[in-house]
């Protein structure tokens, strides 16, 4: 389960990142409390989330063409460096009661933007850090692993916090967990590279990796069924302060063990794919974990009772977390060495890159419709593209097993064996 940390490289960076992944989580929480306090206005809360992540989807794929370009360990550096300054000076602001929603506005808008550079170097990276294409399935999902241990953790203390000393603990706390990732970075050894052969005109990399990203059947499949999850069933967490407050009737520490039991849901999903010993039957599981998610979102709608919604958190987390990770496994796996930034790039804007578009739908749609009601129209979104899905599989199989047998994680049909 945890054989990718034989790599120093790689092992430093999940220990750096364990511990500043806990402070971006504190800093998620405490973002949508923040603006629901200031405003009490759901659709703020959707115009924030939608500020934050608009310029990952602007962005993103020329976001991709620099990061096949430039040294990802020093894009690193600077994501890293330039996310510590946004959450110190929303800090800052807190504590000088200086803080308004304009500028809440501006400084996510500032983050979305550092996202789209630190997402695919992010993913492309751990290649790099690893060293052995065998074990990145294990290595991605470690990372969703790290990635959900935070996010049950995070939010858990978000939420005593906000309640004990206010938002601004938590901007604080957060910028200054950049520090250990940082260090992380700069004591990696990484192997030199081979120099670059010349690189092509800008434009015409960024046609090579949409071309290769939309024209290969598996990867188009696995990008738009993510993209239409992260646009009609990601967003739902823009509502959990509506759940929260004015359905469960509770406060700052239900918001906080409401995504915890989502990203506990979440953990033990990553647990799960860290286990497997490759990524072959990965592309079984996408459409069953996105119909889980989407059912799960479903159910939670109706519930009025905490221990029910807590436990049908879970369940979503689970389909959630199992369907992201599944798919950039099943992506990196199969993507050319070559075009690696460029795919991770669209597979970050379908992550990242459509929810501000969903938080903006979800916070109008629950201004028209109400909150539960918003829910179920993306859990059934989520279900139906899971059919779809299905229905292409054995397309996709057909071409992705060649490329599972070519590089020895999948044995060949017995018939070629004969042949």
């Amino acid at each position: 389960m945890f054989r990718s940390l034989e790599s120093r490289n790689f092992r430093l960076f999940f220990m750096g990142q364990s511990i500043s992944l806990i402070g971006t989580w504190i800093q998620r929480i405490a973002m949508p409390w923040l603006v629901y306090d200031l405003t009490h206005s759901v659709f703020l809360l959707g115009l924030v989330g939608f500020a934050g992540q608009i310029p990952v989807f602007l962005l993103g794929p020329f976001a991709g063409v620099l990061t096949d370009r430039w040294n990802r360990q020093h894009l690193l550096l600077y994501t890293q460096a330039f996310a510590m300054a946004q959450a110190l000076a929303i800090a800052v602001l807190i504590f000088l009661g200086a803080i308004q929603v304009w500028i809440i506005v501006v400084l996510s808008i500032m983050l979305g933007c550092i996202n789209a550079f630190d997402g695919p170097a992010r993913q492309s990276f751990l290649l790099e850090m690893i060293g052995k294409k065998d074990d990145l399935g294990n290595a991605i999902a470690l990372n969703s692993t790290m990635v959900n241990g935070a996010r049950l953790i995070g939010p858990s203390i978000a939420g005593i916090l906000i309640a004990t000393t206010g938002e601004g603990i938590c901007f604080l706390l957060n910028g200054i967990s950049y520090l250990v990732v940082i260090v992380s970075l700069l004591r990696m050894r990484l192997p030199s590279k081979a120099e670059k052969p010349k690189q092509r005109q800008f434009i015409a990399q960024f046609k090579e990796g949409f071309s290769y990203t939309f024209g290969f059947a598996p990867i188009k499949a696995v990008i738009l069924l993510l993209a239409l999850m992260s646009l009609m069933g990601m967003p739902y967490t823009v509502l959990m302060p509506v759940f929260a407050k004015e359905i469960l009737h509770g406060g700052a520490h239900t918001f906080g063990f409401m995504m915890g039991a989502s990203g506990l849901g979440a953990l033990i999903g990553a647990l799960y794919l860290a286990s497997r010993k490759n990524v072959v039957g990965l592309e079984r599981l996408i459409p069953l974990a996105a119909a889980l998610f989407g059912i799960g979102l479903i159910a939670f709608s109706f519930s009025r009772f905490l221990p029910l919604s807590l436990f049908l958190l879970v369940f979503t987390g689970l389909g959630m977390m199992m369907q992201m990770a599944s798919s950039n496994s099943v992506i990196q796996t199969i993507v050319e060495d070559d075009k690696r930034g460029r795919v991770m790039s669209f597979y970050t804007m379908a992550l990242m890159g459509t929810t501000p578009f969903g938080s903006l739908l979800a916070g109008s749609l629950a201004n028209w419709i109400g909150a539960p009601n918003t829910l179920i129209i993306g859990g059934a979104s989520c279900v139906i593209g899971a059919i779809v899905f299905t229905q292409n599989l054995p397309k996709i199989k057909t071409q992705i097993h060649p490329i599972y047998i070519q590089q020895g994680i999948m044995e060949p049909p017995l018939e070629l064996l004969e042949e």
